[in-house]
C-alpha cells in the first residue's frame, strides 16, 4: 500500500511528488479501479476519475472508476489494483458501507492486491475515521474502516503555529481530546509524508517527520525511514 498525506504539495501537479512511488506499487497493474466516493461536489465522479486516469495512462494502466460498473462488487473482482481519492472521509466511508464494500475492499487488499490512498483515501486505511479533519455532512453507518494498519491516520497534520493569533483548537489538541475516549494510537502525517506497506513493514517515507499520539504520553517524533509496525 501506499498511502498518502495528500494527492498535491504546494506548487505542484496532481500526485506528481509520488509518481515514482505509484510506478513501484502498480507495476504489472493492468486496470486499476478508482474509487471517487469521497467528493461532496464541485467534481463528477466522471471528472475526477479523468485525473487519475491522466496520471495512469502514461504508465500503461487502464483506470476505471467504480462508478462505471454495473455492479460496484464486480469492480473489487476485476480491479488488478485500487486508488481512492481524497474529499470528504464521511462521504466516503458511508458510500462504501452503502454499496457493501468495505470488508470487501479489505479483504482484496488483504489478498494482494495494491492500494492507494490519498488524504480520505488514507483516512479509512486506520481502524477507524474518528481522526479525520473533515466535517460530517453525512452519517455513516459505523466510524470502522479498512483496519488495514493497526492504528488511525491524521493527514494533513499542521504544527501550532507559535505566532498565530487564532485561538481555536490545533490538531493536537483535536487529537488528545481523541484521546480522551479512545485509546487507539494517531500518526499525524504532514504534507508530503507517505506511509509504505510491503513485506510485513510499515515504512514511513518522504523528507517530514511523523508526529505519534498515543493515550496517556507524551507526543513522538518519528524521522524519514521509521518502521511503523510497532505502533498498535
Amino acid at each position: 500500500m501506499l498511502i498518502a498525506s495528500t494527492s498535491t504539495l504546494h506548487g505542484g501537479t496532481y500526485l506528481d511528488y509520488l509518481l515514482p512511488e505509484i510506478k513501484k506499487l502498480f507495476q504489472g497493474c493492468k486496470l486499476v479501479v478508482f474509487i471517487p466516493y469521497a467528493r461532496p461536489g464541485g467534481i463528477t465522479h466522471e471528472a475526477y476519475t479523468q485525473k487519475a486516469r491522466d496520471v495512469f495512462g502514461p504508465m500503461g494502466i487502464v483506470v476505471k472508476g467504480i462508478h462505471e460498473f454495473d455492479n460496484p462488487l464486480e469492480a473489487i473482482d476485476q480491479a488488478d489494483g485500487f486508488f481512492t481519492g481524497g474529499g470528504n472521509t464521511f462521504l466516503l466511508v458511508t458510500q462504501l458501507y452503502r454499496h457493501g464494500l468495505m470488508i470487501p475492499l479489505a479483504d482484496a487488499i488483504k489478498s494482494g492486491k495494491p492500494y492507494m490512498g490519498s488524504s480520505a483515501g488514507s483516512n479509512i486505511t486506520g481502524l477507524t475515521m474518528q481522526t479525520t479533519n473533515d466535517m460530517p455532512i453525512v452519517y455513516p453507518p459505523d466510524f470502522r474502516t479498512l483496519a488495514l494498519i493497526p492504528f488511525n491516520l491524521n493527514p494533513h497534520y499542521l504544527d501550532p503555529e507559535m505566532h498565530s493569533k487564532h485561538m481555536g483548537e490545533t490538531r493536537e489538541t483535536r487529537i488528545r481530546e481523541f484521546h480522551q475516549f479512545n485509546a487507539v494510537p494517531v500518526l499525524g502525517l504532514r504534507e508530503g509524508s507517505w506511509i509504505e506497506v510491503s513485506d510485513g513493514q510499515i515504512l514511513l517515507r518522504g523528507e517530514l517527520s511523523a508526529r505519534l499520539f498515543r493515550q496517556g504520553m507524551e507526543p513522538e517524533e518519528l524521522a524519514p525511514g521509521t518502521d511503523l509496525s510497532f505502533i498498535h
